[in-house]
């Protein structure tokens, strides 16, 4: 079904050879170097024309357009905002789909849509207001373009079928694009995906990609790499297709994907008016890559993504093959995730007569809520009832033109008469704000995450539910079925699904465009609720700092990190925000951390030289009797916290996972490795430094670390750097950092992005 290559790959006319001696490829007569054929790939032809450094080594990017949506273009602007901002340079899209439900936090969704309006208009921004579509839908329907770049505030920022690379990442690489600032990456690698067949009658978009991210999550194949789709397969799948795959990469942890672009391109972007946005891209001269997916799609089988990763993934009848085992094991998993006396993971319960029972099933957002997924989903269930017991069925179509295009065609008829229910365009289900389950239920969905309490529950109020991933064709197959898990192949007959006809009307009556038309006289609408960024102090010439969490989970996402759901409502309150970092995972860390941090108020109010707290003193003590520091080095030495993970940040692209942590007196995170390229950017924009432990760290929860000279040593960006845990006796162990870029280097001195920009 799916075969990684070990090597890399040559790839001429879509013949793979592997084995090629001393890299080069004797072709048509000539010979060309694996270098030389790199450059043949479609992501180094897009990567060059946006990059303005003098090499193609040291990437320096500018995008075509920006995209954020309303739980961080907020953060953004106020960023940029304090940073010196006057005017977008580029379009940047405000989408209001995420926290659009305004009944959480009474007024404060609404104020933040209020203000996302205000900033459009001052600073000559596009706003999409709330339940028009959701970010990707409209981005993929408005702004992408063969050939261009995009980059979001959103993880799943992917028009890679479109032919855009595109690239989610945390809002302080927005900020930098506001500010006509460059995205700065080393060249990444750059793996093949070779599609190949067609996929069965009954087989959907999510199919193929969990079978994919169960390939290569784990392993780390296209980790912070682009992943480059071609082969002949590419033509036996619609554009919704093709959308629905590109936009799951993100679950692979890829930094982008790029897709070759056909006939059907052409014609999706001439059904939305945008003929000019079409270039042909294919691969016409021999090209390398450094990896390869091959990808039979005829092989691919309805699967299911049991809780908590997309990677957790599962050929259905796989499944069933092994149904107590596999749930035992998944189970077993997730009670390393949530640790919650007395609150436990049960999916064994679901088990009835050997057959595996969902109560709730859920077809919405940028990977489910496509005019495609939708047809197929009330062709299947038309003349037929979802009968009046638990399980029950919601549809969000992606945006309104979808959802017209749905209506004039009679879709929404069936789905509404067997008794689905449709909602407008809207994120909830995606991230823990919408079709919240009951209490030990598990819910069936079309999304693009099921990670811990993605689906709304709390389990630190006794609260846990879960989410399964399944395409939407087995999502229909198991509400046919009165909740009972059905692969989508059970479904038989062909499909005719009606023509989609793209109608704009509803965003030229109801979109703000304001680009190139800024009106600064305009004054920004503040809410109750939107404050500005506290005050952050330059890095110090030495840290000393306390453990608050000690994370030994293999991978700690950016919800454990920073919950989504209903608390991003406080996102524009760094410090109400910030009340809920590791809420889910560490309760215990808020406290500790505040009460480091508001030792380190005292020390840069005083003389220094000593401390109140009779537990720090006594680290003072021990510090100044090791000679490791002098009595006058306390006064710059700084006070904060760091958490320790062994893979922390997989998921959402939220700076907030980094900014709650940083308000709170955070100073870095310590880790063996980082699970994304943006959630260590995320880090590093907010003054936080990205420190690597590869060996079994030296010290617990609650330890002391002292690391002296670390603002010479991050001057001089010194790859290793020597630490000491303080306690009853000095223990000395060595911290590393993966190279850093000179502005980086620059943001971490002065303490976050906001004041380089400031002194810049």
């Amino acid at each position: 079904m799916i075969k990684l290559s070990e090597t890399g790959v040559f790839v001429e006319d879509y013949n793979i050879q592997s084995d090629v001696e001393k890299d080069i490829l004797q072709s048509k007569g000539t010979c060309i170097t694996k270098e030389e054929a790199k450059k043949n790939t479609l992501s180094y032809q897009i990567l060059k024309e946006h990059n303005s450094a003098e090499t193609m080594e040291h990437l320096k990017l500018t995008f075509d357009a920006i995209a954020s949506h309303d739980i961080t273009y907020v953060g953004v602007i106020q960023t940029a905002k304090a940073s010196g901002l006057e005017e977008f340079p580029v379009p940047y899209v405000l989408t209001n789909c995420h926290n659009s439900l305004c009944a959480v936090g009474g007024t404060l969704n609404e104020d933040d849509h209020i203000f996302g309006l205000s900033a459009a208009k001052k600073y000559g921004g596009v706003y999409v207001p709330a339940h028009l579509a959701v970010i990707h839908q409209y981005m993929r329907e408005m702004y992408a373009c063969c050939g261009s770049m995009i980059l979001g505030s959103d993880s799943h920022t992917r028009y890679g079928a479109l032919g855009t690379m595109a690239v989610g990442e945390g809002g302080g690489e927005l900020v930098k694009q506001l500010l006509s600032k460059t995205y700065d990456i080393e060249y990444p690698e750059v793996i093949g995906v070779h599609l190949t067949g067609k996929p069965a009658l009954g087989i959907g978009p999510q199919d193929v990609a969990l079978a994919i991210i169960r390939a290569v999550f784990k392993n780390g194949y296209v980790k912070n790499k682009v992943m480059e789709f071609f082969g002949d397969g590419i033509g036996n799948l619609s554009m919704d297709f093709r959308n629905g795959i590109d936009v799951m990469t993100t679950e692979t942890t890829c930094l982008t994907s790029i897709w070759e672009t056909d006939q059907l391109t052409k014609d999706y972007f001439e059904l939305h008016g945008r003929n000019d946005g079409f270039k042909e891209l294919k691969l016409e001269k021999p090209a390398y890559y450094d990896g390869l997916i091959s990808v039979d799609l005829s092989e691919i089988r309805s699967m299911i993504a049991l809780p908590f990763h997309p990677s957790n993934a599962f050929e259905i009848e796989e499944l069933y093959d092994n149904l107590e085992d596999i749930l035992y094991e998944t189970e077993k998993e997730a009670k390393k995730l949530i640790e919650v006396p007395g609150v436990s993971l049960d999916l064994r319960s679901k088990i009835k007569d050997g057959l595996f029972i969902a109560d709730q099933g859920v077809i919405a957002g940028c990977a489910g809520g496509t005019y495609e997924n939708i047809a197929h989903a009330a062709a299947m269930i038309q003349g037929k009832s979802l009968g009046s017991e638990q399980f029950a069925l919601s549809v969000y179509p992606s945006s309104q033109p979808v959802m017209l295009s749905l209506m004039e065609n009679h879709l929404l008829e069936p789905l509404i008469q067997a008794g689905a229910t449709i909602r407008t365009a809207f994120c909830g289900p995606c991230f823990g704000a919408g079709d919240v389950p009951s209490n030990g239920s598990l819910s069936v969905r079309h999304t693009t995450r099921n990670f811990p309490n993605r689906e709304g529950s709390k389990p630190g109020q006794g609260q846990m539910s879960s989410v399964a991933l399944m395409d939407a064709r087995s999502i229909v197959a198991t509400a046919l079925n009165h909740g009972v898990i059905t692969p989508g192949t059970e479904w038989k007959q062909g499909m005719e699904i009606p023509k989609y006809y793209f109608d704009k009307t509803v965003y030229d009556n109801r979109v703000y465009d304001g680009f190139q038309n800024p009106k600064p006289e305009e004054n920004l609408v503040y809410g109750p609720n939107i404050v500005d960024w506290p005050e952050i102090g330059a890095l110090t010439d030495h840290m000393l700092v306390k453990v608050c969490s000690f994370i030994e989970d293999p991978v700690t996402t950016t919800d454990e990190l920073i919950p989504s759901g209903d608390t991003s409502t406080f996102r524009s309150n760094p410090l109400g925000m910030a009340e809920f970092t590791l809420s889910r995972k560490d309760p215990a860390y808020v406290g500790k951390a505040k009460k480091i941090y508001e030792l380190e108020l005292e020390r840069k109010a005083g003389d220094g030289g000593g401390s109140s707290n009779e537990e720090l003193q006594g680290i003072y003590d021990a510090v100044i009797k090791s000679g490791l520091l002098k009595i006058e080095d306390l006064k710059n030495t700084g006070l904060g916290s760091v958490i320790y993970a062994v893979k922390p940040g997989d998921g959402s692209a939220r700076e907030q996972a980094a900014s709650c942590q940083r308000v709170l007196g955070g100073v870095g995170n310590i880790s063996k490795e980082y699970a994304t390229k943006r959630y260590r950017s995320n880090l590093i924009n907010w003054g936080m430094i990205p420190f690597v432990l590869k060996e079994t760290p030296a010290f617990q929860n609650d330890s002391y670390i002292l690391i002296p000279n670390i603002r010479e040593a991050i001057k001089k960006q010194e790859k290793n750097i020597q630490a000491y845990v303080v306690g009853e006796k000095i223990t000395s162990f060595t911290l590393s950092i993966d190279s850093l870029t000179e502005a980086e280097t620059d943001i971490l001195l002065k303490g976050c992005l906001i004041n380089y920009y400031k002194e810049n």
